[in-house]
């Protein structure tokens, strides 16, 4: 009898997987959307209403409801299945955008109908990234299998964040913004007609009050270090603008830094997924976080932008990985009938960090040293690795022993 485990399964092996190319590829068609839409409606408010405080309002508002609601619209596709929630929420989505479309196309718009707008929007659009999750826990439930198809779901998602708003800039050579977020509501919508008419999606289950429970106690680590990693890499974006404007570099050049993060979180996705993990997951979460955290507070000691971009380069290393894994250790503490919202909650914590985190970084400018900032950027990440884990550990001890 052979001793050896089984080879890695290879990123072709996942894509062969029955069903999978179909509904990966309409699903990424539909997400692509989140990848244009921010700019996009950006840029199409300010000229709508000559205003950046009116387009910060708005895009404020657009984040929220996408945002803090995804949960419970995660646990509408839980409960009715993705055929039955996935299109309506869709449909309306596409059409709101629509609204915003015609809203902005010109200036003179009333912003207050722009705000409610953006606002009844981001309520209704549909957690793709979560529901394709859950469905490669369906289509691939070997962990092995699973983790490589997380990993290349997770790069590919970081690739059509870039994708996006290069996108929506091609398209403002020949059209108004307003054209960028009608682009945005025919992705999403095409995306979804194709996705829910791919066989293997999941039907709609019951989850029972107590397993609802002890799915939200599992959740405790991924959402809480997810969230961490948001707040220390939205910390990143203004610290490098903040960085580049204190040596007196050219802040064109920060677009560099950034690229830097996103190429390393790509190849630290697919290095992540290529390796025969040893270590569970909720260890290698708090590894990730610790790493990521680390590389960013080194970004303190960095004496000019190019090293400061090689160091955000490492630090990239780490985000992929922490995000695939902490989509894993909450597909492994949801009940079968509960994978897309405890993929929801992890999305939800790491844009509820990206959020607060834009907003202490930005307070934190100018009154504090920057080499602070950075250490106290990583150390967000550190923190989030080692607290969670102690909590759990100690509610662990001390639970009384079954008898």
């Amino acid at each position: 009898m052979s001793t050896h485990a089984p080879a890695r399964p290879s990123y072709a092996a996942v894509l062969r997987v029955p069903h999978a190319r179909r509904a990966f590829a309409s699903a990424l068609t539909a997400r692509l959307s989140y990848g244009t839409v921010s700019l996009a409606l950006l840029l199409s408010v300010t000229r709508a209403t000559g205003s950046y405080a009116v387009s910060g309002a708005v895009m404020s508002l657009f984040g929220a409801t996408t945002v803090f609601l995804m949960p419970f619209r995660a646990a509408l596709i839980d409960r009715h299945g993705p055929r039955r929630a996935l299109l309506p929420m869709a449909a309306l989505y596409g059409t709101l955008l629509c609204v915003l479309a015609a809203l902005t196309w010109r200036p003179g718009a009333p912003a207050a109908l722009i705000a409610m707008a953006a606002a009844l929007a981001g309520a209704c659009a549909p957690p793709l990234g979560p529901t394709m999750r859950a469905l490669w826990a369906e289509l691939a439930p070997e962990p092995g299998m699973l983790a490589r198809a997380y990993s290349l779901d997770g790069v590919a998602e970081e690739l059509l964040y870039v994708s996006g708003p290069a996108l929506v800039g091609a398209l403002l050579g020949f059209a108004p913004p307003a054209s960028g977020i009608l682009l945005s509501a025919v992705l999403i919508v095409a995306g979804t007609c194709v996705f829910v008419r791919s066989p293997g999606l999941p039907g709609p289950r019951h989850v029972s009050r107590g397993k609802r429970r002890g799915v939200v106690h599992g959740l405790l680590i991924p959402v809480a270090v997810a969230t961490g990693a948001g707040l220390a890499l939205s910390a990143v974006d203004l610290l490098a603008m903040a960085f580049a404007t204190q040596h007196s570099y050219d802040t064109g050049l920060v677009p560099w830094v950034l690229g830097a993060l996103s190429a390393g979180s790509a190849v630290g996705g697919l290095a992540n997924g290529a390796v025969r993990w040893r270590a569970p997951a909720r260890v290698r979460l708090c590894w990730f976080a610790a790493g990521l955290g680390l590389a960013i507070a080194t970004g303190a000691l960095a004496p000019g932008l190019w090293t400061l971009t090689a160091v955000m380069a490492c630090a990239g290393a780490f985000i992929a990985p922490l995000l695939t894994t902490a989509y894993l250790l909450a597909d492994e503490s949801a009940a079968p009938g509960a994978r897309t919202q405890a993929g929801a909650w992890v999305n939800t914590g790491v844009n509820a960090g990206s959020s607060t985190g834009v907003l202490l970084t930005g307070l934190l400018i100018g009154r504090v040293p920057l080499g602070v900032c950075f250490v106290l950027a990583g150390g967000v990440a550190l923190i989030s690795a080692v607290g969670p884990s102690a909590v759990a550990t100690h509610r662990a001890t001390d639970a009384p022993a079954a008898l």
